[in-house]
């Protein structure tokens, strides 16, 4: 079986392994250690004097793959051509798939699981899921029967158990709320009109109590788009109720935040 080589224009991880006056070479990470050059050229925009100012030995880098010549083996990459969105999906890609791995590795042992046995559950993973990470991810948040793959009994406990530890990414918006009612009942009116806010799914909602009038709304949902779209009804509805009993109802948006997943 002829040797897996990169297509011209992909970004790859690259270990430096030797520094030459006129360049460098370096083994790419995710083709078997397959060597590569990186021109003294395509290090950095300008002159160079030295190619030890720019790279060093054992350290990994994010190239763009140049050229690449199938008959001779030859890959030529290029550092300066990386920009700085590249590199950085790049990094991020990198970390959950070893992420990835390291929840695999959780799931064989706790299965009890040989090498052969591992790798066939990989394989039975990778016919949904485009990687490890995005199988560990989705398994997390509807539950490993939810993937609809059919694995072993010892598997699917041993998933349920790693995903059950594993902190889902997700997102937060948030807005005050100054809420009034001068009828004698305005507390109970008010109670009753926050305590109508729910969110669905993996929607959550929660209001904090700032000291009367104020009230904070926070929303939190695992992208940005899904909590825009929940927040807009939440909030016509407590001011629904509100108004409706009387009252008046104010809203300000504040900072979002987001927060880190595994």
């Amino acid at each position: 079986m002829p040797e897996e080589m990169p297509e011209q224009g992909e970004i790859v991880m690259a270990t430096v392994s030797r520094i030459m006056d006129h360049g460098a070479y370096v083994t790419l990470d995710e083709y078997d250690g397959m060597q590569g050059f990186l021109h003294i050229g395509e290090i950095a925009p300008g002159w160079i004097r030295s190619v030890s100012k720019f790279v060093r030995e054992g350290e990994k880098k994010v190239l763009l793959v140049k050229k690449v010549n199938r008959s001779r083996r030859d890959v030529d990459l290029s550092l300066k051509q990386v920009s700085a969105d590249q590199r950085k999906k790049k990094l991020l890609d990198v970390k959950r798939e070893e992420r990835g791995k390291t929840l695999m590795g959780s799931v064989a042992e706790k299965a009890g699981l040989g090498e052969a046995e591992a790798e066939k559950t990989e394989e039975i993973l990778y016919t949904k899921y485009e990687s490890l990470h995005d199988a560990f991810m989705d398994m997390a948040a509807r539950g490993p029967e939810a993937s609809g793959l059919k694995l072993a009994a010892p598997v699917s406990k041993a998933i349920a158990e790693v995903c059950s530890k594993i902190r889902l990414p997700s997102v937060e918006i948030r807005g005050v709320m100054e809420i009034t009612n001068p009828r004698p009942d305005g507390v109970e009116i008010i109670k009753k009109a926050l305590g109508s806010a729910s969110g669905e799914g993996d929607v959550g909602v929660e209001v904090t109590y700032l000291g009367a009038p104020k009230y904070r709304l926070g929303i939190t949902a695992p992208d940005f788009k899904s909590a825009e779209r929940a927040i807009k009804p939440v909030i016509s509805g407590i001011q629904q109720k509100v108004e409706k009993k009387g009252g008046t109802f104010k809203f300000e948006r504040e900072e979002s935040k987001k927060t880190r997943g595994a």
